[in-house]
């Protein structure tokens, strides 16, 4: 991931932004089309929590500090180590005892998650602790202690594009689970995932396009 785009142009010598939505093929994805795709594994920045997104307050404090600890750790692959990246579109890992939580029930009162954002392969462990440290210095946002550097290693996974509100995802997630995945002779091993393409606070909910992700195995296995 982390040579896919040079630090520099080799005629002009500028700095290169990598942007990993164009770049990484883990954030390609079309409406209407369920794609296999092989994820390696990726650290993030993780904070976790339960409850409705939309009414707990521990989902609008995890994002409080995740985006700070972020464009900190942004800024400071520019300036020391020399490559600058756009950070990563929000994600997160969804989950309940009874995952109709998601498709038929919607009960977002008893949904876990895992809020998160990728960090490039490039940039070293060392920086989160400087990172969070930075962060705490200037503002502390309440949850800031909660926010971890973790590597995912989903592996194979089956994942589609979503255009839309967050609330009209219960039919593609249905034939996600429910058609296609048993259909290819697969069975679903982790967490619903979802990418968020789209700043919810400036796009329309018709056009919000939401990555959403599942890993799978053989059904044998």
């Amino acid at each position: 991931m982390g040579n896919e785009v040079g630090n520099a142009t080799a005629e002009t010598g500028a700095a290169v932004k990598t942007d990993f939505k164009r770049s990484l093929d883990g954030y390609q994805a079309r409406p209407g089309e369920f794609r296999v795709v092989d994820v390696p594994p990726l650290r993030y920045l993780m904070v976790d929590g339960q409850g409705d997104p939309n009414t707990a307050t521990a989902y609008a404090d995890a994002l409080e500090a995740l985006y700070p600890v972020a464009y900190t750790l942004k800024f400071a692959s520019k300036t020391d180590l020399g490559h600058d990246y756009v950070v990563p579109p929000l994600e997160a890992l969804w989950w309940a005892p009874d995952m109709a939580a998601f498709t038929s029930a919607r009960d977002k009162s008893r949904w876990h998650w895992t809020a998160m954002i990728m960090v490039p392969d490039w940039v070293p462990d060392g920086l989160f602790p400087e990172a969070v440290a930075t962060v705490a210095a200037k503002k502390s946002p309440r949850s800031l202690d909660r926010v971890r550097l973790q590597t995912l290693d989903e592996g194979s996974c089956v994942q589609t594009l979503h255009v839309g509100p967050y609330d009209e995802e219960a039919g593609v997630l249905a034939a996600l689970h429910d058609e296609f995945i048993p259909g290819a002779g697969l069975r679903m091993t982790g967490r619903h995932h979802e990418i968020y393409l789209s700043d919810a606070r400036r796009v329309a909910p018709a056009k919000l396009r939401t990555i959403l992700r599942q890993p799978v195995a053989p059904a044998g296995e």
